[in-house]
């Protein structure tokens, strides 16, 4: 049975101290290496906005030059979301013997339940942070075993959201689309298009005694094509930009929007999937809700070809998503 980073802060709170496997190498320490100068912050897109041409416009800008970018009146109602979020926070509120329950099996291929470790490090180092894995949309990919059972308005919670931001992802690939001289949905079917599966994360960082030292999740891109993330209100996200790591602007009931790396791959470079990495909080509990749009396991993700032309050849290798993981996570190189 894994030792979860809940237990540890519990402990470590007390002392004022934390094992030595999370902290991190002063290179990588936030309290060295976090932007302290004039704010600079991804841009905040109106999804609402009547002309789109301009919205989309914005989001190719900010996809090509940050990664990253935060839409806000995305018609996905408040309350929909802080449904979402309740439940979260209940479950991980729930004794370590329930939690268990939802474990993610020692062998399992998917990454799908309860855990703390997700992928090789090469010194060794662990995140501060603990998380809950499960499918969401489509529905004949979803799992049920790792949807907590504790309250009815779990699954109530998730599905609504799922519902609703099906809108916001057509809109997203759409207007990311048309930056590349895309129509429609091409860019979608490009990813997965109706079989794109919808993978949520929950992530818990516990108060940490040493924020200074620590990270919640190192440095990284993320394998999907489009990251959609609800943060709650303790700050924590980082992007790293012009050799600076730079903190993300906590922006009540916003999406933050991640390009990943599928999209990379399919835009050709032109969008640049975000590296990334959080910290986290001496005194306050950080979460987040991000859910990762996903090619199909089998499916082969290349350049588009409307994203290369003779002068722009291709810079990255088709390769099944499943294949893809596979490598990223075990640290091997593509």
């Amino acid at each position: 049975m894994e030792v979860h980073v809940q237990e540890i802060a519990s402990k470590s709170l007390s002392e004022g101290t934390i094992p030595s496997e999370f902290v991190r190498t002063e290179n990588e320490q936030p309290g060295i290496t976090t932007f302290h100068g004039p704010i600079t912050s991804p841009p905040i897109i109106d999804l609402s906005e009547k002309d789109e041409k301009r919205v989309g416009e914005k989001m190719a800008k900010a996809a090509s030059e940050w990664g990253l970018f935060q839409i806000v009146r995305h018609d996905i109602p408040d309350i929909i979301i802080h449904k979402l979020q309740q439940v979260g926070r209940e479950f991980f509120e729930l004794s370590q013997e329930e939690k268990e329950k939802y474990a993610k099996p020692p062998e399992a291929k998917s990454i799908e339940g309860y855990g703390t470790k997700l992928q090789k490090e090469v010194d060794g180092k662990k995140g501060w942070v603990d998380h809950l894995f499960h499918k969401i949309w489509p529905p004949n990919a979803i799992n049920h075993q790792f949807w907590p059972q504790h309250s009815p308005q779990y699954r109530e919670a998730n599905e609504k959201y799922a519902e609703c931001l099906h809108g916001v992802v057509n809109k997203l690939f759409r207007l990311l689309g048309e930056g590349l001289g895309m129509e429609g949905r091409e860019l979608q079917e490009a990813v997965g298009g109706e079989n794109l599966v919808y993978l949520l994360k929950i992530n818990y960082y516990p108060p940490c005694p040493r924020p200074d030292v620590a990270l919640g999740v190192p440095p990284h891109t993320d394998m999907s094509s489009l990251t959609i993330l609800v943060p709650n209100d303790v700050k924590g996200l980082q992007v790293f930009r012009d050799d600076h790591w730079f903190d993300v602007q906590y922006i009540p009931n916003a999406l933050i929007i991640h390009i990943g790396d599928q999209l990379e791959i399919v835009s050709n470079g032109k969008y640049k999937a975000v590296f990334h990495r959080t910290t986290v909080d001496k005194d306050k509990t950080r979460m987040s809700w991000p859910v990762f749009l996903e090619p199909p396991p089998e499916m082969e993700v290349g350049p588009h070809p409307k994203a290369m032309d003779d002068n722009k050849p291709a810079k990255y290798k088709k390769k099944k998503y499943a294949d893809y993981c596979y490598c990223k996570l075990n640290k091997i190189p593509q």
